[in-house]
């Protein structure tokens, strides 16, 4: 694994997390406001890198309890690092919607998982729609404007969850 630091980014974390837990035959898919950090090229700030996995709870955290990691609550933390783990499902599903993760990240030999650019508005999205979670909105016009998304795919996808009218909402203010 590589050395967790200080220093190290939120990007970096996540790779060497999800790399060194590849290296104990599990694997997860990054999501969550990690994504939204790395996509809005840091405009929003996420201290904390979330993991879906299909492998059970006890197996990962005697896994990060091996890699130096305490647990606190939910979360997972490292004595020589600011950014913490969590593990809050084993299913990517984006609103009702199962999914595959679209997006990677290659470091070396290693391929990180993750949400798309497109998932992960769509991620942000369903918290605004469901939640009414402004903030969440927000993160997702920063991923839009930062990456190209394919908005078409998000607009039938927002029909189906119901929400054609706050997708509008969206779109509009993606245009300002």
């Amino acid at each position: 694994m590589k050395k967790i630091s200080k220093k190290m980014s939120l990007q970096d974390f996540t790779i060497a997390v999800a790399e060194a837990l590849k290296e104990k035959n599990i694997d997860v898919i990054l999501t969550g406001g990690a994504v939204v950090s790395i996509y809005s090229e840091g405009k929003y700030v996420s201290k904390d890198a979330d993991f879906l996995s299909m492998t059970d709870h006890q197996t990962i955290k005697q896994a990060m309890f091996d890699l130096g990691f305490k647990n606190l609550g939910k979360d997972f933390y490292h004595d020589d690092c600011k950014f913490t783990a969590e593990f809050p499902g084993y299913e990517l599903v984006i609103g009702d919607e199962p999914m595959k993760p679209e997006g990677k990240i290659k470091s070396g030999k290693f391929t990180l998982q993750l949400l798309s650019p497109t998932q992960c508005v769509m991620d942000r999205l369903a918290a605004f729609y469901h939640w009414k979670d402004r903030q969440s909105l927000q993160q997702a016009i920063m991923v839009a404007q930062n990456h190209p998304v394919k908005l078409k795919a998000i607009e039938v996808w927002s029909a189906k969850e119901g929400m054609s009218d706050r997708y509008k909402v969206f779109l509009n203010a993606l245009k300002k």
